[in-house]
């Protein structure tokens, strides 16, 4: 009959092998639980309801908003007046500053050929105030819209741009595709 001194090192080995099991088991558990949770999402607004409102520009925890002006190019008429980057009573249509929508001169305007001209958004003029969107919607093709610029937001769990959002605007989004087509949306 073994003696309790010959049975502790059989009884470690059993206590070892209960606890690599019981591990095993627990790692799978959790990669299976890990694939059955929903999607990652991230915070993005859909253009189709953003009024320009401005809030993105105030709202954000950030100091300088991870809201972004972004310029679909696609709708773009390349337009000698257009009407996201001049003032609607602008004296003159060249690119003085007393001439300019945006209050930081993000939109920058190159001239291509008599009567074209470029606009780019310089990101980090933008301050995500949608001055420029709400002129260019107004009275333009809509090629100027607002998204959360994935690469600068906090991914904050309850974005407060979202709660300020008077037309609930900032949605969630699958993480694997942020951005929404807003050339597609628009037709």
């Amino acid at each position: 009959m073994p003696t309790e001194k010959q049975d502790q090192p059989r009884n470690q080995r059993r206590f070892f092998l209960r606890c690599l099991v019981g591990l095993a088991g627990t790692t799978v558990a959790g990669f299976a639980a890990k694939r059955a949770t929903p999607q990652q999402t991230v915070w993005q607004i859909d253009p189709s309801k953003c009024t320009s409102c401005g809030k993105c520009a105030t709202e954000c925890v950030l100091a300088v908003s991870a809201v972004k002006c972004i310029h679909t190019f696609e709708m773009c008429g390349y337009c000698k007046l257009c009407f996201g980057y001049f003032e609607s009573d602008a004296p003159a249509l060249n690119s003085g500053a007393e001439n300019q929508l945006c209050p930081t001169g993000a939109i920058q305007r190159h001239f291509i050929e008599e009567p074209y001209y470029e606009y780019t958004i310089d990101e980090s003029l933008c301050i995500g105030c949608a001055k420029c969107v709400k002129g260019c919607n107004a009275w333009g093709n809509g090629s100027l819209h607002l998204q959360i610029k994935q690469d600068l937001c906090l991914h904050c769990n309850e974005c407060t741009i979202a709660r300020a959002c008077p037309s609930n605007a900032i949605v969630r989004r699958p993480a694997s595709r942020p951005y929404f087509d807003h050339a597609a949306l628009t037709e």
